[in-house]
């Protein structure tokens, strides 16, 4: 099927929704490498989306992550996820220092793989202008969805982890046949002496 001179197979919402859940689950080791919040020993590197991507292998991070990434694509398989925000903070004083924010949107139709590849790229290029992350940090996964979703048991409301002081850069976008994917990163401007 052709649409506008780009080739592009159908997807099935439950596909879109496996698309979406595999992106993130990338994405979300990619970003925990490159800023460093965990240690490189944590991740392996395998070929996705015609890339060496880097994904973790620490049980307990696997573990947490699986949750995330399980729950998020339930929820866009019932089109109820807007957003997902990975947040990236000083453990020691709780200070928020990056917002990587991804903006869901439904019902759209695009090429993909390439897309897909784009983004991935673009979150390892980014590394090389944020500021450094001198402290050790933590990361915490927010989602948002319909307010009427049955949330699961262990996870709890955070809030927004907005940034005082912050930049924001938007990266590229992706999109399957039925979700769209809106990326930008936010993080604290570095106090000049």
């Amino acid at each position: 099927v052709s649409q506008q001179g780009k080739n592009f197979h159908g997807i099935t919402l439950r596909g879109s929704a496996e698309i979406m859940a595999e992106f993130f689950s990338s994405g979300i080791s990619s970003i925990l490498y490159q800023r460093g919040v965990y240690p490189s020993e944590a991740f392996t590197r395998v070929q996705k989306y015609g890339l060496t991507v880097l994904v973790n292998s620490h049980p307990e991070l696997t573990k947490y992550l699986n949750n995330v990434v399980e729950q998020l694509k339930d929820w866009s398989y019932q089109r109820s996820v807007q957003k997902l925000v990975v947040v990236i903070s000083n453990i020691e004083s709780g200070e928020v220092l990056e917002r990587w924010q991804f903006d869901i949107e439904c019902d759209r139709t695009k090429a993909l793989h390439d897309e897909i590849c784009s983004v991935t790229r673009q979150i390892t290029a980014t590394v090389t202008f944020l500021p450094l992350l001198e402290v050790s940090c933590s990361c915490d996964l927010l989602m948002y969805a319909d307010q009427d979703l049955v949330v699961p048991e262990k996870w709890e409301e955070l809030g927004s982890q907005f940034i005082t002081n912050s930049e924001q850069v938007c990266l590229r976008s992706f999109a399957t046949t039925i979700h769209k994917v809106n990326s930008m990163v936010a993080c604290k401007i570095p106090v000049k002496d």
